[in-house]
């Protein structure tokens, strides 16, 4: 099999799911969250960086490597591990998120997406059979059905005329999937912020039989409380022997409280995204390094970090290599932020392994945002 979800334990206190996914390039303990390498590398970090502070899995995005270098040049390196030197797991998205928020010319039909390139404006296209055959020939461990995404806010017939789009094509990519033994195809549930289609969606995704399901058209610029909501509609209806994955949410309290309703994996490209703005993630809350109070601070980034960075390198010195645009800070601040990220799902997953985790979620959103709930994204 592609891949198998182990359920081991489910939280006393909180409802939270311990398990694991069995990938062919490895165990992946969950919850987890997993760093995103676009154009197959994780910005400024190594495969052997990764290894060191723990990432079993990574996500690399169909749309880029479509455009660049062209997945016809990655299949003939052998795939995407080869090509990145890269032996643990990875997922790559479906291309349809990257074609709907960064094309601003596309034309949508039933067949699937005109669009032109962000690079260079070249005409392009995108269906479920399409993005089969790119993800096929990338090779990562899990793939995503093509979908679209609506934006926030839309109209309530726009998102039951685009969810009905993506329950058809799901079906269209599980036909042309050609790799079912080697990679594991999940569906996207849609459903914008209307709890009845949400609903609807779920149970048309799920009665598809897929190694596993994720929650699309969240984070997507919705309050916080609209999106745990959402959340709250849907787990339920997704089936518990089976790996449950929400996209693009990465944010500290995002992360604790789609683990509280039932989620096992998570992405995004906000730890890196912040750390090329000397923004990081403390146990004691945002730390924006740049800010000139740093510049004669000599102490760690955090104290009660045990990283590459914290061990060695003082809040003063990140500051200068930022402040001089150097491109070590840039990576010693990425370092940080993913290790934390990925040292919380760590501590999360020790959480429910107790039947604690609702305890440990008071406790850390007093210690990170000062308030048992939170207000702000990191």
């Amino acid at each position: 099999m592609a891949l198998r979800y182990e359920l081991i334990k489910t939280c006393k206190q909180s409802g939270a799911r311990l398990g694991r996914l069995h990938t062919p390039h490895g165990t992946v303990d969950t919850p987890v969250f997993m760093p995103v390498g676009t154009l197959a590398t994780v910005k400024t970090m190594s495969p052997e960086e990764l290894t060191e502070m723990g990432s079993g899995i990574i996500l690399s995005n169909t749309y880029h490597l479509f455009l660049r270098p062209g997945h016809d040049v990655v299949r003939e390196a052998g795939g995407l591990h080869r090509f990145m030197n890269w032996d643990r797991a990875i997922l790559t998205d479906s291309g349809g998120f990257q074609v709907f928020s960064l094309s601003d010319l596309r034309e949508i039909t039933e067949e699937g997406v005109s669009f032109r390139s962000h690079l260079n404006g070249e005409p392009l296209f995108l269906s479920p059979e399409k993005s089969m055959e790119i993800q096929n020939a990338l090779g990562a461990d899990i793939i995503m059905a093509f979908d679209e995404c609506p934006p926030y806010p839309a109209d309530r017939e726009y998102v039951k005329n685009s969810m009905d789009r993506t329950h058809r094509w799901l079906q269209r990519c599980a036909t042309a999937h050609r790799r079912k033994e080697e990679q594991a195809l999940f569906g996207i549930i849609q459903g914008g912020m209307y709890r009845d289609l949400r609903e609807e969606s779920a149970r048309q995704i799920t009665s598809v039989d897929l190694p596993g399901y994720a929650i699309g058209g969240l984070s997507v610029g919705e309050p916080k409380e609209m999106m745990y909501d959402a959340l709250e509609w849907t787990t339920p209806l997704m089936p518990k022997e089976k790996p449950r994955y929400l996209m693009g949410v990465g944010s500290p309290d995002a992360l604790v409280e789609g683990v509280v309703r039932g989620v096992d994996m998570f992405d995004c490209v906000l730890p890196t995204r912040i750390a090329r703005n000397g923004t990081t993630m403390t146990s004691r809350g945002r730390v924006v390094v740049r800010n000139a109070k740093y510049a004669r601070d000599f102490s760690p980034l955090d104290p009660e970090c045990d990283c590459y960075t914290c061990r060695n390198y003082s809040r003063a010195y990140l500051r200068h290599l930022i402040k001089a645009e150097e491109t070590f800070g840039l990576r010693l601040t990425t370092y940080h932020n993913l290790h934390f990220l990925l040292k919380l799902m760590e501590k999360v997953r020790q959480a429910i392994r107790e039947d604690r985790l609702l305890d440990f979620r008071a406790h850390f959103f007093e210690e990170y945002y000062g308030s048992t709930r939170p207000t702000r994204n990191f």
